[in-house]
This record gives structure tokens, C-alpha cells and sequence, in this order.
């Protein structure tokens, strides 16, 4: 760790981050990435800690001094204030982010993602404390490409379809379509830190991940999970393969999506962590545009992966197609593509992803069957013996 410097030469001062939202799946390697490759301390605040018990147990760690776990909901805790005032940077993950609950909860996912982070934003603003914010691809919506002709080679034109952070329009469906509550919470919350920076000299950065794909990612149903919730798409085909079911494909699964390693997008996260002069001010798209798939060709591609990684046949039916209204309930509404213009982070913190999509479901399925498939197959057999 000893003379580490920024992008610019200088050399990197320790410094203490309150992380909230540390216990979560991108908190959990972000603290890894912190304890075992800088000097800088961390307060983190979550409701759970499983996901980063590892890092705190035992007390001879040779980070012990540098981690604090503060077990604190930021709906309604007066701790809040008084932590981030002894950061030098608050990092906010902390929200409501799984599709199924857009429309089934929304009144919770708009509470979660705007109203939950106001005191966060509000704190770092009063006390002159920095802050990076975790928002959505989802904010943009809708691509301009999709409002035209199926046949309309303009569709084609990346000028219609692939996002910038400085340029493209946020295009969310009619209110009736309740799946858009999240992005329309974390826009408007992206929207109230911008104002801050503009009127109060907040320092920001703002984040916006398309699809962080890694171990400990999301929940498997009924194991590390509710056995009732629907996690994204990827924790659900992992699920499904793990209990060998067919694969839904919502729609057919024709929109297209762009999956990013976790360990690659953690490394942009430490570059805006220790380069504030290039990254405040900043919202960051950080996602890997070459990994774009369609959902089906994901599911072909995982049933591959998980074939290798387990040793097992893939099964006769590897898929079925169900309705969204199905899968998700009334209100559902989609985006057709998403893919991220890499412009911004690159001239900024000249950094670009690395892994390709085969070789992070691979490391991704391959934890998953490690580390769930002898639960799952313990629930399933109890369940069968009822």
C-alpha cells in the first residue's frame, strides 16, 4: 500500500468512508477492495452484516482497525448524522433495487430510493462532506429508438439507443405503469444532488451501474432470501438452474441488456473514491457495452456455463416463455436496450472493463453452485418428503 498515487501523480491520503449500505453485494466487495488494497477506513452502516462477516471476524484481522460495522436502518436513525460527519465521504448504496417490487411495492421503492436518501444527501451538503451516489441505468428509461417503426433502420443508429450521461433524455411510460417508481425516485433524487452541487457546492459523484453481475450477488428464493420475492434476472436463472427448472423468459426475452463483473466495476468505483478532482461533479455511467445480450441468449448462455461449472446435463426444456403481466403483475413496462457510452469515465479515470460475459458467469455460477446447491437441494427434498 506504501506510495500509492492518483491518476495524476499525487500521492493517495488515507482517508474514512461511511459506506451505507456495506452489507449489500457491491458494499461487500467495495470493502473487500478497500481492506486488502488501500489505507483507508471504513464506517459501515447497514441493517445486516452477513455478506461482510468475513471482513470483521476475527478481531486479528490485519484490517480489524479499519472496519467498523454500525448496525443502523437510515429511515429513522439520529446516529446517521453524527457518522457521516466523521467521513471524509459518504457512499450511499442503500436502496430498494429489485424489479419484481417496482409494481408490487411502490410506495416502498419510491420511499426507499428518494425519501430514505434525503437526510444523506441533506448531512453531506451541511457539514461540506463529499458524497457518491449509487443510482440506475433505469434512469434513462427508454431508448429513442424504441418509439420508432420495428423496421425503421434508425434503429440501427447508436445515436438512438446507446446512453450518455450528459445528453440522453430520461423517457419512462405512463404513470399507470408502476415499474417505472424506481427510476422516476432515483432520477428525481439524482436531480436534488445535482441541485445541491449547483446552489450549495455539494461535492458529488453520481453513479450509474448496468447490471454488476458477481458472487454474493441478490438472493436465491428460500435460501439466502424470501421464499416469495423474485430477485433480477440473472439470481433468477441462476435459481432456476441451481432447482434444475426451465428458465422463464419474460416476453420472449427479447430486450437486450449489458451484464459488467463485479471486480471490474468496484475498480472504477476505488478510481472516483481516490481521484475527487476528476470524478466530482461527474455522473458515471460504468457498465461493459460489450457484453450486450439479448435475455434468451443470456439464459442459452448460463444453461452452458452452469452445465460445465456442475458437471450436469442441461435439461430437455431449458426454457419457457411466460407473459410480464404473469411474471411480474399489472403495471410491468420495460426498456428495449441498454447500453452505456463509456465517453465520460474513460477521459475522466481512463478506466474501460475487462471481463467478458462468459468468464464472469462462470465465476459467478460456479460460487452459486458451491455455495447454494447442497441447501437447495436439502429444501427441495424436505419439501418433497412433506
Amino acid at each position: 500500500m506504501a506510495g500509492r498515487v492518483d491518476l495524476d501523480g499525487n500521492p493517495i491520503k488515507p482517508i474514512t468512508i461511511c459506506m451505507i449500505g456495506a452489507g449489500g453485494f457491491i458494499g461487500s466487495h467495495l470493502c473487500e477492495k478497500l481492506m486488502s488494497e488501500t489505507p483507508h477506513k471504513v464506517l459501515a452502516v447497514d441493517v445486516s452484516n452477513d455478506k461482510i462477516k468475513h471482513l470483521l471476524e476475527p478481531a486479528t484481522l490485519a484490517w480489524a482497525d479499519r472496519i467498523e460495522f454500525h448496525r443502523i436502518n437510515i429511515k429513522n436513525d439520529s446516529r446517521l448524522e453524527g457518522l457521516i460527519k466523521m467521513a471524509d465521504l459518504t457512499i450511499n448504496l442503500a436502496a430498494i433495487c429489485t424489479p419484481a417490487d417496482y409494481n408490487t411495492r411502490p410506495l416502498d421503492t419510491i420511499y426507499s430510493n428518494f425519501i430514505d436518501a434525503l437526510p444523506v444527501v441533506k448531512y453531506c451538503s451541511e457539514n461540506g462532506k463529499r458524497l457518491i451516489h449509487f443510482s440506475t441505468c433505469e434512469i434513462y428509461g427508454k431508448t429513442i429508438g424504441a418509439f420508432l417503426p420495428k423496421d425503421n433502420p434508425l434503429r440501427q443508429d447508436p445515436a438512438y439507443y446507446v446512453l450518455k450521461e450528459d445528453a440522453s433524455p430520461c423517457i419512462f411510460g405512463p404513470i399507470e405503469k408502476q415499474r417505472w417508481s424506481y427510476a422516476c425516485a432515483k432520477q428525481l433524487i439524482e436531480r436534488l444532488i445535482y441541485a445541491e452541487g449547483a446552489e450549495n457546492g455539494l461535492e458529488f459523484t453520481i453513479v450509474r451501474p448496468f447490471n454488476w453481475i458477481g458472487p454474493r450477488m441478490d438472493f436465491i428464493p428460500g435460501i439466502d432470501g424470501p421464499s416469495e420475492g423474485v430477485p433480477r434476472v440473472l439470481a433468477c436463472f441462476s435459481n432456476n438452474l441451481l432447482r434444475r427448472e426451465p428458465l422463464k423468459l419474460v416476453d420472449g426475452g427479447e430486450s437486450q441488456r449489458t451484464f459488467i463483473y463485479i471486480k471490474d466495476a468496484i475498480e472504477a468505483v476505488l478510481l472516483m473514491i481516490e481521484n475527487p478532482a476528476r470524478a466530482n461533479g461527474h455522473i458515471f455511467n460504468v457498465g461493459n457495452p460489450n457484453n450486450e445480450v439479448t435475455v434468451r441468449q443470456l439464459a442459452e448462455m448460463m444453461t452452458k456455463v452452469y452445465s460445465k461449472v456442475s458437471g450436469e446435463s442441461s435439461l430437455e426444456t431449458p426454457t419457457i416463455d411466460v407473459s410480464s403481466k404473469e411474471f411480474y403483475g399489472e403495471g410491468y413496462d420495460d426498456s428495449d436496450k441498454r447500453i452505456p457510452d463509456m465517453t465520460i469515465i474513460n477521459k475522466q479515470l481512463a478506466w474501460n472493463p475487462k471481463t467478458s460475459l462468459w468468464d464472469l458467469l462462470e465465476s459467478t455460477l460456479t460460487y452459486q453452485h458451491r455455495t447454494y446447491a447442497e441447501a437447495i437441494k436439502q429444501a427441495m427434498s424436505k419439501s418433497t418428503a412433506n
